[in-house]
């Protein structure tokens, strides 16, 4: 069938699966718009204030649903808009399509109104670019950015389609199919059995991978069978629920101190689906100084990068941990379990039952939630102590900013998250400086009715950047002390939403019991001390040895 560049684009993006995409309009993208108008029945379409947070959105949609997230922006600055959205997708490992417009090809090149070569700027942070400067390549492009994006370790795709391609005309077939390569054989995993029926104090550390791989099941299986702790990267916390009782929590610079200390006496970690981040591991040549490391990971080039492991091995963990479980025999160790669940119990500090501190309002929270609600935050303070003390039991109900640390990252998340999930009750976890960054898109939740609780820790600082001055500056708070009068209960008003502001935890109760809007966001601000700070910590480039307690 005879069909435009913009048609084809619409009937590519269905056949793919693509139920809601994101995005903001403008010249470049005018033929795609009116298609997605026409098509409207088909396909959804979700207007964003910013292009950025529609990349987000489009992020968290990916993240809640397990499928390939779509973003579309117009040329030059709507493109270059994008560039942050991408980059997070890339260092997180989300499946995203980003579809940008751009001059006819005739005007490529000569500096045209809001040209850019955005294929140039995101080489870095995508898996793969097109440009497609010819019409009769837009279908085996669209069909194999799909494929690349939600392929071995999946990220983001762009594809430039300049406006007179969107215009030209060409036969659609609707049938094609990307070049596969060939699959990568079971890895041999005689080795690592080996090992692990050697060990007497195993420890599993889960990243990404295991949520990607959908090999939650797996791993915990296999926590079963060996009496082996898990900890968790930022990354991997949703993967493994909270109530399990070998749950060590997140490991890292502001993990669970019981996470950090029994891997430092763990003598054999299976670390699945993770890429040994500096914040996780701090001193490498300490962090595997008295333990042997299996890695599992779909990406070889992840294998021996950061950390040096004794056993590599490159594939699919759903795959490899099935095989494992099929080749290990159930192990007791019951000293080594008692040991770790003593660090544990040490772990679960009191902070006061009624102080109105972030650990006792996030599990306030919590107490209001179900185990699936969904779950984002932005960057900070306030998204370790969720990460810290936020209990999460389902899959796939975390949206945060881990590679990159985006700041504005939740806002654009949670619409995205919130939407992927059938528009129910969607939890944001934001600071006050965070919130900045991207509360214009309170206007998008508003205008699209979505149930979003936006719980604002106003502490009236950038607290992280502040807390790093404070330990490591001498108290020199530089550009830390924002000093603004937002009041964000009118803000919030202001967008058509609604809001409250707290200060102790039985007025938090109190707001919690009465419920909010199920057709609109709430801003719950919540006004606690500049003087808060995130422990435990292990100073940059630290070990076990240098951890801070608080």
């Amino acid at each position: 069938m005879l069909m435009t560049g913009a048609q084809i684009l619409v009937e590519e993006l269905i056949r793919h699966g693509t139920k809601t995409i994101f995005g903001y309009p403008g010249g470049t993208v005018l033929d795609i718009y009116d298609e997605l108008y026409k098509n409207s029945h088909r396909i959804e379409h979700i207007i964003s204030a910013h292009e950025q947070g529609a990349a987000h959105a489009a992020d968290g949609y990916a993240r809640v649903t397990g499928k390939t997230g779509v973003v579309i922006a117009t040329s030059g600055p709507g493109s270059t808009n994008l560039v942050t959205g991408i980059a997070n997708a890339y260092l997180d490992s989300v499946p995203l399509v980003a579809i940008t417009g751009n001059v006819a090809v005739s005007l490529l090149g000569k500096d045209s109104f809001q040209e850019v070569d955005i294929v140039g700027i995101t080489q870095p942070i995508v898996k793969h670019n097109f440009v497609v400067r010819d019409i009769a390549e837009l279908e085996t492009v669209l069909t194999e950015a799909f494929y690349i994006a939600s392929s071995g370790r999946k990220g983001p795709v762009l594809v430039d389609i300049p406006k007179s391609v969107q215009r030209a005309t060409y036969e659609y077939t609707g049938k094609c199919s990307p070049q596969k390569d060939a699959q990568a054989p079971m890895p041999d995993i005689t080795d690592a059995v080996e090992a692990i029926k050697k060990c007497e104090r195993p420890y599993i550390y889960c990243g990404g991978g295991v949520l990607t791989a959908r090999a939650e099941e797996e791993v915990l299986a296999l926590s079963k069978r060996l009496s082996a702790p898990i900890a968790l990267s930022m990354m991997g916390l949703s993967s493994i629920p909270a109530s399990y009782e070998l749950n060590l929590g997140m490991c890292g610079m502001h993990g669970k101190a019981a996470a950090t200390i029994a891997q430092s006496k763990a003598d054999l970690m299976i670390a699945v689906g993770v890429r040994f981040s500096d914040r996780a591991t701090g001193n490498v040549s300490e962090y595997t100084k008295n333990c042997t490391v299996v890695h599992i990971d779909i990406d070889e080039a992840e294998l021996s990068k950061n950390v040096r492991p004794f056993i590599e091995l490159c594939g699919d963990a759903k795959l490899i941990l099935k095989e494992m479980l099929g080749s290990l025999p159930e192990k007791r160790n019951d000293e080594w379990i008692k040991t770790v669940l003593k660090y544990k119990e040490k772990d679960e500090f009191e902070t006061g039952a009624e102080q109105f501190r972030p650990k006792n309002i996030i599990g306030c929270v919590r107490d209001f939630s179900e185990d699936d609600t969904v779950v984002a935050t932005d960057v900070g303070q306030h998204q370790m102590w969720v990460m810290q003390h936020y209990a999460f039991e389902k899959p796939r109900t975390l949206l945060t900013s881990g590679g990159l640390g985006t700041m504005g990252y939740g806002m654009g998340a949670a619409i995205g998250g919130c939407i992927a999930c059938g528009r129910r009750r969607t939890v944001l976890f934001t600071g006050d400086g965070s919130f900045g960054m991207n509360l214009n898109e309170l206007a998008t939740a508003v205008s699209q009715r979505l149930p979003l609780l936006i719980v604002l820790f106003n502490n009236g600082v950038l607290g992280m950047v502040r807390q790093w001055q404070h330990l490591f500056y001498g108290e020199r708070y530089s550009n830390t002390t924002l000093q603004r009068k937002t009041d964000f209960v009118a803000l919030a008003k202001a967008f058509g939403a609604d809001g409250c502001s707290v200060s102790g935890l039985s007025e938090l109760r109190a707001a919690l019991e009465r419920g909010f809007p199920d057709d609109g966001p709430f801003v719950l601000e919540c006004r606690i001390d500049m003087d808060e700070m995130v422990f435990p910590m292990i100073p940059p480039g630290g070990s076990v040895r240098d951890i801070k307690l608080g």
